[in-house]
């Protein structure tokens, strides 16, 4: 049986992925600076794998 990627991620696999503290995540996405996510009704956030994947690559340097 295959397996379907997963393309909404939870905060936490978010903050272990990229490694910073929840505060700068959270202080990130209130200032426009952190990936899109989604608010969903039950409060919790989410962010789809696409998003992530997109505003990583927004930080990558060619070589010097």
């Amino acid at each position: 049986m295959t397996t379907r990627p997963k393309t909404l991620l939870t905060i936490a696999e978010v903050l272990d992925e990229i490694d910073v503290p929840k505060s700068t995540f959270y202080r990130w996405l209130n200032t426009g600076r952190g990936p899109r996510s989604l608010k969903l009704p039950n409060g919790k956030r989410k962010v789809r794998r696409g998003d992530l994947d997109a505003w990583l690559t927004t930080f990558e340097q060619t070589a010097a």
